[in-house]
């Protein structure tokens, strides 16, 4: 989708047409739950970060003024969201008992459906990045956002982006990028196809796919 059909596409969507809203969650459903599990390290709450992203960010759309790319503008939603429930969840748990769960948490049965242990093991190693780090490597490789995009995301330096990048590259010891591409936090067809219905269903918009 070219930028200049996003922008008109928020305008159709703006205008009334609500259906296409499902165009825009099926674009960045990928960005976003790697963005999720790069702070959250949980697939279920990765995704309940995503549904209340994409009902903030349709509730104000019309505030968005093409001041930055709807993607930018809807991934800072993502990661404020995420933070402020990962805050919210400290708040009830011990340092401990958050490591224990992110530990466990990870191998999930999702791990079957890529059928790799090199995946399990690409995931637990970005799990264990420290967090300033992962999620400038899961934006930055993985996502291919630019370093610009990436400071303006984070609202950090573009100088800080491209030294935190390869500290991570350093943690992760060794470059595997093309692979990481196609099976880390992969967001699976059916996973997406739930995300529109529950979207959808929060901002009460009757759902005959916007793609039929």
């Amino acid at each position: 989708m070219a930028e200049q059909t996003e922008i008109e596409l928020i305008e159709r969507i703006l205008a009334g047409d609500k259906g296409l809203y499902e165009l825009l969650i099926r674009k960045y459903n990928q960005r976003l739950y790697r963005t999720g599990m790069s702070i959250l390290k949980n697939e279920t709450e990765a995704e309940d970060a995503m549904q209340t992203s994409y009902v903030k960010a349709y509730e104000h759309l019309s505030d968005f003024a093409n001041r930055s790319s709807f993607g930018t503008w809807l991934t800072r939603i993502m990661i404020n969201e995420c933070l402020q429930q990962k805050k919210n969840k400290s708040r009830f748990q011990t340092v401990a008992e958050n490591q224990y769960q992110n530990i466990s948490q990870m191998h999930t049965p999702v791990h079957a459906l890529i059928n790799k242990e090199l995946g399990i093991v690409l995931e637990d190693a970005i799990a264990g990045l420290p967090e300033k780090y992962r999620l400038v490597f899961i934006l930055r490789e993985i996502e291919d956002l630019s370093i610009r995009e990436t400071a303006n995301v984070l609202l950090l330096e573009e100088s800080n982006i491209k030294v935190r990048l390869n500290r991570a590259k350093t943690l992760l010891r060794e470059n595997l990028t093309g692979y990481m591409k196609e099976n880390v936090f992969s967001f699976h067809l059916s996973r997406c196809d739930r995300i529109v219905q529950e979207v959808f269903k929060d901002l009460q918009i009757d759902y005959p796919s916007a793609q039929a």
